[in-house]
C-alpha cells in the first residue's frame, strides 16, 4: 500500500468532492464509496490515457476486478474535496494490480485519509465463457508512467 514516500512519485489523479448522498446517519462518508472512487479513477485514467482499451472493450476486452481493498485512517464528510491518487502497483501476465491514496486537502494542506488496493484481470469474451488474455499494449504503456 502507499507510504509517505509516495507522494512523491508521479500518480494519476482523480479530484473528488463529496456529497450529502455520499454520507451516513451519522455524517460521515459511507465506507463502500471509496470503492467506487477507486473504479471511477480508474475509468477516467482509462478515458485520458488509453482510449484504446475503452474501444476494446466493445470487442470482446473484459477487464475482470478480482480483488479490492480500502484501509480507512480517518472520516470524510460532505463537501471535503479528496484527491484520488492512482499508481501501478504490479503488472503480471493478465493482471495489473493498482493502489490508490485517498488525500483530503483543506486549506492548502493534505491528509491521507485511506489507502486502496484493485486488481484487473484482463479477459477476452470466447462465446459464453471468459479466457485468459495479456494487458494490451496501450495499458502497459499508460501504466509505466505512474509505476
Amino acid at each position: 500500500m502507499g507510504t509517505a514516500t509516495d507522494a512523491a512519485l508521479p500518480a494519476y489523479e482523480y479530484l473528488h468532492v463529496v456529497g450529502f448522498e455520499e454520507t451516513n446517519l451519522v455524517g460521515n462518508v459511507y465506507y463502500a464509496n471509496h470503492v467506487r472512487w477507486q473504479g471511477r479513477c480508474r475509468e477516467l485514467f482509462l478515458r485520458d490515457h488509453a482510449p484504446e482499451v475503452l474501444e476494446a472493450l466493445q470487442g470482446g476486452l473484459a477487464l475482470v476486478t478480482t480483488r479490492v481493498s480500502c484501509e480507512y485512517l480517518a472520516e470524510l464528510a460532505a463537501f471535503d474535496e479528496v484527491a484520488v491518487r492512482m499508481r501501478l502497483g504490479a503488472l503480471a501476465q493478465n493482471r495489473v494490480s493498482m493502489r490508490f491514496d485517498y488525500w483530503r486537502r483543506r486549506g492548502g494542506a493534505e491528509e491521507l485519509v485511506a489507502r486502496g488496493e484493485q486488481e484487473v484481470a484482463c479477459m477476452r469474451r470466447d462465446g459464453g465463457a471468459l479466457a485468459p488474455t495479456p494487458v494490451p499494449d496501450a495499458l502497459r504503456e499508460a501504466l509505466r508512467r505512474y509505476a
